[in-house]
């Protein structure tokens, strides 16, 4: 199975940015736990141009990431996993349960309780997290395991984004919100009409960005309405989409993604942190995560196939697709991203992050155990790309 260089540079991107993710998580734990910790929790909470620092990262600068996700998921409607329908059922039935399990799981410990808002808290999946596990193993993993893993995850992304449209967005500024669809309307305008200069559309994207923010929808979600307006084309080299996206891959995994992390994992470990496992939101992420992801990705694929709705690519197995199902787990940038709109008390924010962390760790190596057993010893009879 043939790789397209652009899906090797977003995989390398991906799988490096997630190594860094771990080590920034790290570090910001450990600066928050220790005699500098005030000074380290303050240095967030800076305002510039009246945002905190923590602010411009989780609206700006996750805009952006947002962007990058929009123009793969793109890429992959028209030239990769999802271009054929018969190819892409599989990835998204396996999206779809990895979605509707894990929240049926959340409310089954949440219904009727305050927490329920965290219920898109466990749904998504950790795209650079996933892949740097993933990446682990080397030039055993098949290219249609990855390319299964990949498509999932930016599927997931998506319903993720869409949620956090939908149902975390507060009291609507409606002028606002048409100023930033009217922008929007406008860049579509310019694609039909084949105006491909980036320098077009990115200064206009930061209005639409801008009045996004003050709307009440999240101003991130301007992030994947940009990636739509620009112009694909044929999707080459020449292609603006092709340009933004090639240069996006390194800013996001080594530099936004990574202070995103430093951000948000500032955490305060008290003595008695065993005691959230106590908490019904706790159990519901928990469990959403490590049991839900992992048993509604593989049911929903088992059914596609059984069904006939999808095919399982060839040079996987069932049991590769359980080892996907699990680092599917990993919540982490989207799950915390979420639990930052779902709840607003300081206790529980920092509760569900560190569950979050727990989960996604656990998550992680389970899917990386397995698959280590679950792929071939050497590196299998297709075009894999650097590991």
């Amino acid at each position: 199975m043939k790789l397209t260089k652009l899906f090797k540079e977003f995989f390398r991107s991906e799988k490096t940015g997630g190594l860094l993710l771990i080590a920034c998580t790290a570090v910001s734990l450990t600066a928050a736990n220790s005699t500098l910790g005030n000074e380290w929790l303050h240095l967030w909470e800076i305002k510039i141009a009246g945002l905190s620092i923590v602010h411009w990262v989780n609206d700006g600068l996750m805009a952006v990431f947002f962007l990058l996700i929009g123009l793969e998921l793109e890429r992959e409607i028209y030239k990769g996993e999802l271009s054929s329908i018969k190819d892409a059922l599989l990835p998204i039935s396996a999206a779809a349960g990895g979605i509707l399990v894990p929240a049926g799981i959340y409310l089954l410990f949440n219904f009727g309780l305050k927490s329920q808002s965290g219920i898109g808290i466990p749904m998504a999946t950790d795209i650079a997290f996933a892949l740097g596990i993933l990446s682990l193993s080397g030039k055993r993993v098949p290219a249609a395991l990855k390319l299964f893993l990949t498509a999932l995850a930016v599927i997931d992304d998506l319903a993720a984004i869409i949620i956090i449209a939908v149902f975390y967005s507060k009291s609507i500024m409606l002028v606002n919100l048409f100023i930033a669809l009217g922008i929007f309307g406008g860049l579509l305008v310019m694609n039909r009409l084949r105006v491909n200069t980036l320098w077009v559309y990115l200064p206009a994207g930061a209005a639409m960005w801008f009045f996004m923010l003050h709307s009440g929808v999240h101003a991130t979600i301007s992030g994947v309405l940009l990636a739509f307006a620009i112009p694909f084309g044929d999707g080459g080299k020449k292609s603006a989409s092709y340009r933004l996206q090639h240069f996006l891959h390194n800013p996001v995994a080594y530099i936004i993604l990574p202070v995103f992390a430093l951000a948000n994992t500032a955490i305060v470990i008290g003595s008695g942190w065993g005691e959230m496992f106590s908490l019904a939101y706790s159990q519901g992420i928990a469990l959403g995560l490590l049991l839900g992801k992992p048993l509604g990705i593989l049911l929903f694929s088992f059914l596609a196939v059984t069904w006939g709705i999808g095919r399982l690519p060839a040079g996987l197995n069932w049991k590769m697709i359980a080892g996907a199902g699990l680092l599917g787990g990993i919540g982490f940038t989207m799950s915390i991203f979420i639990t930052l709109l779902a709840f607003d008390d300081v206790q529980w924010i920092n509760n569900a992050k560190l569950t979050i962390l727990l989960a996604s760790l656990g998550a992680g190596l389970l899917g990386h155990i397995v698959l280590r057993f679950a792929l071939p010893h050497k590196a299998a009879g297709v075009e894999t790309g650097p590991a």
